[in-house]
């Protein structure tokens, strides 16, 4: 298939910056997503109609099948989603979202509680963000439900918990993966002062922007910062117009899609879900991890076997454990078959709205791949540049491209090699900031791009509607970025982390007053 080469083009970003800007406009992400890929799909094939249609028939085929197979890495996600939406709909059911809200309500005493019970989860739940999106929000949805938080509140508590912490922490999904590219780089350029591991742990104080945004989501939830469409979300669910359900994604699954709680349930029921599911999930990661470093010869290491993991198989196995103890919690209720098969399918279909958006998010970013959108945006930093602004403009440049392409991963796949190529030609000893800065760079920009996976999911957790959640969490995820902008100038003028850090705090306390003060403007609400 030849396709025309945009690599050295402006126009590769069209199709990224006509689904963006449709979207925020519209907020019709479909509608936004379908044409930003109808755009790609024409340019890259000169405008045929009979080569496009092809074209776009095969992208459509290949989220399903891959090389004569199914697409098990796409498919295990999208599997993942229905059993997460029939264990949550099985938990409704059995009366434990309402209990564990009344068990809750009776020690969380405020709003504030809530918010900080939600935060505290996404810290701890840090294995893989798409689990902890999902996890945490049916944990917590009941409880920020019943002290009138927000959904768009939910959303943003999760959405900036999980990435952030994901890529710090070395036993996850994402420090496995980071872990990896990092051991290619440091061989290729001839490092030997660090092992990968080593490395990335001596990165984790300088990815400024997961720290800062980390730190932003308890000051919001302490302090009731609220900007932004975030203060009118937060306005009308305390005042109880809307508890911040209707304007983000549709009632309840009680409310609206006719599930009958349970008067016989207790906490149980919905902690030993998700118990089961944490714990099923973790231990399948370093089994089919171990499995990997067996067949290769390899000895056996906790963190080995988190980079070997095969994430898709164990989200899938682990959620399929969690849903037979959700059954298990109706079943000893003798509830009758068919509304418990009912239920199921109302959970499952309660998912079809956040997977119809990933496929058209996988969709587009194969369309972006294939404009080398990534290439042309790589080629900005080319030129004469002061080596100490490196870590700073890498620290944009991967948030743009992070935006643009809407997956943190294709960035960190792309641009952790730029920055190490450009490190051994300037200057060696930035090689680990200006990697923690492309770490940093590509969350930024992964938070704010409404085509993000990430993004979606922490919406669909938090049952907020998806532009809601974009919009909303935007003031917040800009402030964490000028707070990492002048730490990374710092350091890489000084070289020095204690210096950059105490200018971080400073900058992350100067912003935190400055949304109080916005927060407590009088304005427009409802």
């Amino acid at each position: 298939m030849n396709l025309v080469d945009f690599s050295s083009s402006s126009l590769s970003v069209l199709p990224a910056i006509l689904a963006l800007g449709l979207a925020i406009i519209t907020r019709r992400v479909l509608l936004s997503l379908g044409l930003g890929i109808v755009s790609g799909v024409l340019l890259l094939n000169d405008f045929s109609l009979s080569a496009s249609t092809f074209y776009l028939s095969s992208l459509a085929l290949s989220l399903f099948v891959e090389d004569g197979a199914i697409n098990f890495g796409k498919m295990s996600i999208v599997a993942f989603l229905i059993l997460v939406g029939m264990i949550t709909a099985l938990i409704t059911l059995s009366g434990g979202t309402r209990a564990f809200a009344e068990w809750a309500q009776s020690r969380v005493k405020s709003k504030r509680g809530a918010k900080l019970l939600a935060a505290f989860l996404g810290v701890f739940i840090f294995i893989d963000d798409y689990f902890n999106s999902l996890a945490v929000g049916a944990i917590s949805r009941p409880v920020t439900d019943r002290f009138h938080v927000s959904r768009a509140k939910l959303a943003y508590i999760l959405d900036s918990t999980a990435a952030p912490m994901c890529v710090i922490m070395p036993a996850s999904s994402w420090g496995a993966y980071i872990i990896t590219v990092i051991g290619g780089i440091l061989v290729s350029h001839g490092v030997t002062e660090y092992s990968p591991l080593s490395a990335f742990a001596h990165m984790i104080p300088m990815n400024f922007y997961a720290i800062f945004a980390l730190l932003m989501v308890f000051a919001v939830a302490w302090f009731q910062m609220d900007v932004g469409p975030m203060r009118r979300f937060e306005y009308q669910a305390s005042t109880g117009s809307r508890l911040g359900d209707e304007e983000c994604g549709g009632p309840s699954l009680d409310d609206e899609l006719g599930i009958e709680e349970s008067s016989k349930g207790n906490v149980s029921d919905l902690v030993v879900p998700i118990i089961v599911l944490i714990v099923a999930t973790i231990s399948l990661m370093i089994f089919t991890g171990a499995q990997t470093l067996e067949e290769s010869g390899k000895a056996f290491s906790v963190l080995g076997a988190f980079e070997n993991t095969d994430v898709g198989t164990s989200l899938l196995y682990g959620s399929g454990m969690g849903l037979i103890s959700a059954l298990f919690t109706v079943f000893k209720q003798r509830m009758p078959l068919p509304e418990i098969g009912r239920t199921m399918w109302i959970g499952a279909r309660s998912m079809f709205g956040a997977i119809l958006i990933l496929f058209f998010a996988w969709t587009i970013g194969s369309v972006i791949s294939d404009m080398e959108t990534g290439k042309f945006l790589s080629t900005l930093i080319q030129g004469n540049l002061p080596p100490q602004l490196l870590p700073l403009i890498l620290f944009v440049l991967s948030a743009a491209m992070a935006f643009s392409t809407g997956t943190s991963w294709g960035t960190f796949g792309i641009m952790l090699p730029i920055a190490g190529d450009l490190s051994a030609a300037t200057e060696i000893a930035l090689m680990l900031p200006m990697l923690s800065a492309v770490l940093a760079g590509a969350v930024f920009g992964d938070h704010c791009s409404p085509i993000s996976d990430t993004t979606i999911l922490s919406a669909t957790g938090a049952r907020c509607g998806h532009i809601d959640h974009v919009s909303s969490q935007l003031p917040y995820a800009l402030a964490g970025a000028v707070v990492a902008a002048f730490s990374y100038l710092v350091l890489g003028f000084t070289d020095s982390l204690t210096l950059s850090l105490i200018t971080g705090f400073f900058v992350f306390t100067l912003v935190c007053m400055f949304l109080m003060w916005l927060s407590r403007r009088p304005g427009k609400l409802a």
